[in-house]
């Protein structure tokens, strides 16, 4: 169940959520240009809103030792913060010349990482803030996703180019070719827990294992989705791979073979966006542009816990606490939400839900129609129109654009057996 109220005090859609090392605080990052930091326990904000970038936040990460973090934004730098305090420590991070989408801590915390659409990533001290050599450079579009080995030594980059590059995290020099094999967008990239593996999920539907210390990739394709796969993540104890889908599915593979462990996991009635394990490796939690969390048994693939709604807008980020006790969400609907994730019974629907109204539609069904709580059709979304959907609100993002939307109208909607009917009855 969800703990408290929604932590509220974004004017945008939060993009990013960390929790602290102790699992005490909490950090937010969001396209109204700010940062803001909460109490993990009660949900109050802690200090104002945080807002020396000039442009939406897109990435925060904590420092290991939790005294400072970090945040990349559409403003072309980073900022590192006190995490006690709030204030801004020095200068900003300058060099990237496009949006900064990510940013990471090293291990030890003496440097930071980020990537941009620059093409390229930096590093930077993380004391004074200064580069570090020169841009590292050989990706032909954006970096998505940058990543630190678990012994510091490497960085792991995931980019639009289709490729994983490995960076010596000390020279910033490139180590071998680029790592090459998937056919579109690199989305997610990881580490396996002994820095021996890297697994990458690409909107070519598959997700691909690689040998860190040679490049190669280790088998076939892991294939069985069947739409983009937006997000990756091992077990902690490295047996195990999950990945979540523009397909709404989420799946389980075994690190070793590739195989699959058992059949998907369904449920959400719209793209999965983020997933992960929780502490233990007993529980996954994923979040959907459906607007909910749900809470998986790692080993069944049973649903122990939710769906999870309170949110009103899709769920862009999902992560444990430290300990485990507890999930954070965060929302295009501008909050975040904390929540209790010991599995709690999944709520019945409610029949009494009056369809006249937008909050109480299903959301889009994989044939496009959205239905009723009884299962009747309302409308129809064309299949180019779906990319974008927010669903069931129905905020479509148009795909030259992801600063503009268009929204449809309900003031007017009607409701009928007979489309015929109702028009005569909302006419006449």
């Amino acid at each position: 169940m969800v703990v408290g109220e929604p932590l509220e005090g974004h004017i945008s859609y939060v993009q990013s959520v960390a929790y602290s090392p102790d699992g005490r605080h909490i950090i937010s990052g969001s396209g109204d240009k700010t940062v803001r930091i909460w109490d993990a326990k009660t949900g109050a904000a802690i200090g104002e809103r945080l807002d020396e970038h000039t442009d939406a936040v897109f990435a925060v990460a904590y420092s290991p030792d939790g005294r400072h973090f970090i945040s990349g934004s559409a403003d072309q730098t980073c900022r590192i913060w006190d995490a006690e305090t709030g204030v801004v420590v020095g200068e900003p991070l300058r060099g990237h010349t496009e949006y900064v989408l990510s940013v990471a801590y090293s291990p030890d915390g003496q440097h930071i990482i980020s990537g941009s659409r620059d093409n390229t990533i930096r590093i930077w001290d993380s004391k004074t803030g200064a580069a570090v050599g020169k841009p590292l450079e050989g990706h032909e579009n954006f970096v998505l996703s940058v990543a630190y080995s678990p012994d510091g030594r490497y960085i792991i980059s995931g980019s639009c180019d289709g490729t994983i590059r490995i960076w010596d995290a000390e020279t910033g020099s490139a180590i071998g070719r680029p790592l090459e094999g998937h056919i579109r967008y690199v989305r997610s990239v990881a580490y396996s827990p002994d820095g021996r593996y890297i697994i990458s999920g690409s909107d070519d539907e598959t997700i691909r294992i690689w040998d860190a210390n040679t490049g190669d990739v280790i088998g076939e394709p892991l294939r069985g989705h069947t739409d983009y796969v937006l997000s990756v993540a091992y077990s902690p104890d490295g047996q195990h791979i999950i990945s979540g889908s523009h397909d709404n599915t989420i799946r389980i593979w075994d690190a070793r073979t590739g195989a699959t462990v058992r059949k998907p996991l369904e449920g959400h009635k719209s793209l999965v966006k983020s997933v992960a394990y929780s502490p233990d490796g007993r529980h996954i939690i994923s979040g959907s542009w459906d607007w909910t969390i749900r809470i998986w048994d790692a080993e069944t693939g049973a649903v122990v816990g939710g769906p999870l709604m309170g949110h009103g807008l899709s769920v862009l980020s999902v992560a444990y606490s430290p300990n485990g006790r507890h999930i954070v969400s965060a929302s295009s609907d501008r909050t975040i939400r904390v929540w209790d994730s010991f599995p709690q019974p999944s709520p019945q629907p409610n029949s009494s839900c009056n369809p006249i109204y937008p909050h109480c539609f299903s959301p889009p069904d994989s044939d496009g129609w959205v239905r009723d709580s009884e299962g009747g059709l309302l409308y129809w979304v064309p299949q180019d129109c779906r990319a974008g959907l927010h669903s069931p609100a129905l905020l479509t993002i148009p795909t030259k654009s992801h600063l503009r939307s268009v929204s449809l109208a309900f003031e007017d909607f009607a409701f009928g057996t007979y489309w015929t009917q109702t028009f005569g009855n909302k006419h006449s």
